[in-house]
């Protein structure tokens, strides 16, 4: 009889070690290391741009994202942009103009990547972007 309890037992504790240990398996953060190439824009727009001429650009890198094969995925909501440019004054000292927006773009690899740059997509885009860009700085990364 002591037999069977103790048998008992170690099987129900077998038992909770095994979901105990399911359970850490599933809490562990899991993550990705895509071949996919991201293409990040911050920037800061010229004085003057109005809420529409913003918009427009954003609404340029979404169609862009339709019609250029490869894309995978956009984001246009910048929640924070760090960085800044730095200009000169015209008595010689430097201000730092802060980078207030962001976009990014996600490609399949690095072929899709190649031919967004000249994609008649991108050339069209560019004739909304760049009127209205002071200064961008761009990276481009996977791995």
């Amino acid at each position: 009889m002591q037999l069977k309890l103790n048998l008992k037992k170690a099987v129900l504790l077998s038992a909770a070690l095994v979901v105990l240990g399911a359970g850490l398996a599933m809490a562990a953060n899991k993550y990705g290391k895509p071949q996919s190439i991201i293409h990040v824009v911050t920037l800061y727009y010229k004085d003057g741009t109005t809420a529409e001429q913003k918009k427009a650009v954003l609404d340029g890198v979404e169609k862009m994202a339709a019609e250029i094969p490869g894309v995978k995925n956009v984001w246009l909501k910048s929640v924070k942009v760090q960085g800044a440019y730095y200009e000169k004054q015209a008595d010689g000292s430097m201000k730092a103009r802060p980078m207030t927006d962001a976009f990014v773009m996600e490609f399949e690899n690095e072929a899709a990547f190649k031919a967004y740059d000249d994609h008649p997509a991108h050339r069209a885009w560019e004739k909304v972007y760049v009127p209205v860009r002071a200064r961008s700085a761009t990276s481009d990364i996977t791995n």
